[in-house]
């Protein structure tokens, strides 16, 4: 009995859960054109659907529907199964007049529970003034070239938001593209831009089409990138025009039908075109000469809060006060707000963390300054309220806001030797107490005669030898290394194992990060340098035949020699034979740096 009672609370827990889990939707396109057909579909996560209903759709003509499908699939991650199946019911539908229209969700009952989706809203657009929808697909198949894309068919605008502004004040450019053809990539970058502070909106990377009539003509239309101006001067500044290069792709209407038809059908010819966008010119006017002396830069809309962490401290405790700055404008550029502590604490600079994100407005979120505070001496202080002023962009006119004033009751600290000098100190001259003056040392003191003098003792005329000995020294010492280098033939011998030892480690690291090519092009240089090096001969003058010879007049034998042309030979061989790379490598690896060794402890300079 207790058994069938769980099963029973699970079943009921289940049915719960997965009702909460259910997903009803509308799905239509957001834009279309009059007299053309468009498809509307309802779509839920479950099959266990009963009574269907669908919404009363006034506003157009329903040519089709509801058709009925069902979809299933089932994944494995991990081990994990999981499944999913919905329903979709689509309608096809016709507009027959312009305006902007609302269509209800659709209604369905699952397990004994009604749901309702999601209304949506379809913009219904006039057809082209110059033929209809059709002439985008004639654009499209007519234009075999670059000259042959009129600039209607495709131009981008640059639009903004605001043309008269006060100097920081945020302005909005936007750059859209407009197009009737097949365009697949576009390619351009923004100018720098002089007397703004520029700073670039985030979109979606995936960007998707819409439609808009725009001067008499239906454009699939793409947001391509937005800008958040800050001006930096005043007067006319212009934003310059971009040249973009647009590639689109095109029937091919001159092929050969039979060829068309053998290669899968028509063919497709790819156009660059150059799009050129507007410039633009912004009047910035200077800010009102009314500052207020708070005034620190800000403009747009903030709020103002602050908060301290204690009013009750001890000397030598940390006191800290917050101001956050909130609202949207020029949150990056604003200066920071004065808190004006009493002259017997010890100031640091603010710290100060921005939490704003860039939005189409401008920046948007808060900036925290946060303060920090040591009281040195005991008593009753005041920290009166900080201003901050900014300059409303709405209102066109200086906002001053004020903080909290705040009152400080510090007490005594124990063993803070500052307090010690509280009393007959100077306290604004003194910045480091308890650190830079100190207790005068105590304890045992050795006297000296005052008539011993250092000048004519024997430690006086031993720190004059010391360093004339030094001297002598070190000029020995450069002279006979400077003997030395003038025998390049030499130096160059004597380098010649450290060269190789490091080339060698650097076809190690090109080993260990599997570079086949560069790892062999290492190890031949190591080889052929160290003889080039060791024996005083120029590359370009070696080859394997004299390197038998020069290295037998300096007493190596015939087997190490061998060892070294066979190092060479399998080198050369490994680079271009098949098999086990890595194996090849670490072999020739080990016989380079073993027959380099054994030729450096054979020949003694």
């Amino acid at each position: 009995m207790k058994n069938l009672f769980f099963l029973v609370v699970l079943w009921i827990v289940s049915i719960n859960t997965y009702a909460d889990d259910i997903q009803f939707t509308t799905n239509a396109p957001d834009a279309v054109v009059n007299g053309e057909q468009f498809k509307i579909s309802f779509t839920v996560n479950s099959t266990n659907v009963r009574d269907f209903r669908a919404p009363s759709i006034t506003d157009f003509e329903v040519l089709m529907g509801p058709s009925r499908s069902q979809q299933s699939s089932t994944q494995i991650i991990n081990g994990n199964v999981s499944s999913s199946s919905s329903i979709t019911y689509t309608y096809v539908l016709i507009a027959n007049k312009v305006g902007t229209f609302t269509i209800p969700g659709a209604t369905i009952k699952i397990n004994g529970k009604d749901y309702k989706s999601n209304s949506v809203t379809v913009k219904v657009l006039p057809p082209d003034q110059n033929g209809g929808a059709s002439n985008r697909g004639n654009s499209q198949h007519n234009a075999s070239n670059a000259q042959n894309i009129s600039n209607k068919d495709l131009f981008i605008t640059a639009t903004l938001n605001k043309t008269q502004v006060y100097e920081q004040e945020a302005i909005l450019l936007t750059y859209k593209i407009y197009t009737v053809l097949n365009l697949t990539e576009l390619r351009g970058d923004m100018p720098d831009l002089k007397g703004f502070h520029t700073q670039e909106v985030p979109l979606p990377r995936s960007k998707q089409y819409s439609l808009e009539h725009y001067n008499g003509r239906n454009y699939r239309t793409i947001l391509w990138s937005q800008y958040v101006l800050f001006p930096q001067q005043t007067g006319k500044l212009e934003i310059p025009s971009i040249t973009y290069e647009g590639v689109i792709e095109q029937e091919n209407r001159n092929i050969d039908p039979f060829e068309a038809f053998f290669n899968g059908g028509a063919g497709y010819i790819t156009v660059r075109k150059k799009i050129v966008t507007p410039s633009l010119t912004v009047n910035v006017l200077p800010l009102p000469d009314n500052k207020p002396a708070s005034f620190m830069g800000a403009v747009g809309d903030f709020s103002i809060t602050s908060s301290i962490n204690s009013t009750k401290v001890k000397t030598g405790d940390a006191l800290t006060v917050k101001i956050v700055v909130s609202g949207t404008g020029n949150m990056k550029l604003i200066g920071t707000p004065e808190v004006k502590f009493p002259s017997d604490f010890e100031v640091y600079d603010p710290k100060i963390d921005n939490k704003f994100s860039l939005t189409q407005a401008g920046l948007t979120g808060n900036k925290v300054f946060e303060y920090l505070a040591i009281p040195r001496h005991a008593g009753k202080y005041t920290i009166p309220a900080s201003e901050f002023t900014f300059f409303d962009s709405k209102t066109k006119k200086y906002k001053t806001l004020k903080t909290e004033e705040y009152t400080i009751e510090v007490e005594k600290g124990k063993g803070d030797a500052s307090q010690v000098l509280a009393d007959f100190t100077n306290k604004e001259d003194i910045k480091r107490l308890g650190k830079d003056i100190l207790y005068i040392k105590l304890g045992d003191t050795t006297l000296r005669d005052r008539d011993h003098f250092f000048y004519g003792s024997f430690v006086y005329y031993i720190w004059y030898i010391i360093p004339l000995v030094l001297f002598i020294i070190i000029i020995i010492a450069g002279r006979k290394k400077a003997l030395e280098n003038a025998n390049l033939a030499k130096v160059r011998t004597k380098k010649a194992n450290k060269i190789a030892t490091k080339r060698m480690k650097a076809a190690g690291a090109l080993l260990s990060q599997n570079k086949k090519e560069a790892f062999y092009d290492e190890v031949l240089k190591a080889l052929w340098g160290y003889i080039s090096d060791k024996l005083n001969i120029a590359v370009s003058d070696l080859s394997k035949d004299n390197i038998e010879y020069e290295l037998s007049k300096y007493g190596i034998s015939d087997d190490l020699i061998k060892e070294f042309i066979e190092t060479l030979n399998q080198c050369e061989f490994a680079r271009y034979a098949p098999g086990n790379e890595n194996e090849a490598m670490d072999k020739v690896y080990s016989m380079a740096v073993d027959v380099i060794s054994k030729i450096e402890d054979s020949i003694k300079h």
